[in-house]
């Protein structure tokens, strides 16, 4: 694929995030506090910086795994065709689940992923998003917690990327696109 040239320009800061992480953390910590087995899912590859700085603002004992979905490729527009390319190591039944995603974008590969967890029997699932995009919203999805509501701009950094570049920048921001040479 060849890469569009862009710019990206700051949507939100480093520190707006660190705020926002650690003020998600707070009620999550208080939600789970009588859960002897949290299991803090993060799904692969935009939610790891994310999920990192999460956890380790949780107040409670959490086993950490991953899942990865994929809709996007090196596409900035989903194919609404879910693929799982890593699943979970561990086991989930009987236990709190988190799931945690980089961003709820149209709400397709969030909902097939439960669909996939509810079928292993767990106590509950949540769902934590750094981003959510109301306004492409195609199938419906809830989060219980919810960094930042966002508008309709393909976006990159803290973890999300465009084909995987910009994943590194320590804040979101919107990837504008402009006129070849």
């Amino acid at each position: 694929m060849t890469q569009k040239p862009y710019v990206v320009e700051e949507l939100i800061s480093a520190k707006s995030i660190a705020a926002r992480v650690e003020a998600l953390a707070k009620e999550i910590s208080t939600h789970y506090a009588d859960s002897e087995k949290l299991v803090v899912v993060g799904l692969l590859r935009g939610s790891f910086i994310f999920i990192a700085d999460l956890v380790r603002e949780i107040n409670l004992p959490v086993e950490v795994d991953f899942l990865e979905a994929s809709s996007y490729g090196s596409s900035t527009e989903s194919s609404r065709e879910v693929r799982i390319l890593k699943d979970l190591r561990g086991e989930i039944a009987g236990r709190d689940v988190l799931v945690v995603e980089d961003i709820i974008d149209t709400g397709h590969t969030l909902k097939h992923v439960l669909e996939i967890l509810e079928t292993r029997h767990p106590r509950r699932i949540e769902i934590c998003a750094l981003l959510n995009k109301p306004s492409r919203r195609e199938t419906e999805v809830n989060a219980k917690w919810v960094g930042f509501d966002i508008p309709d701009k393909f976006v990159v950094g803290y973890g999300i990327d465009y084909a995987q570049r910009d994943r590194n920048l320590p804040h979101i921001g919107a990837v504008r696109f402009t006129a070849e040479g």
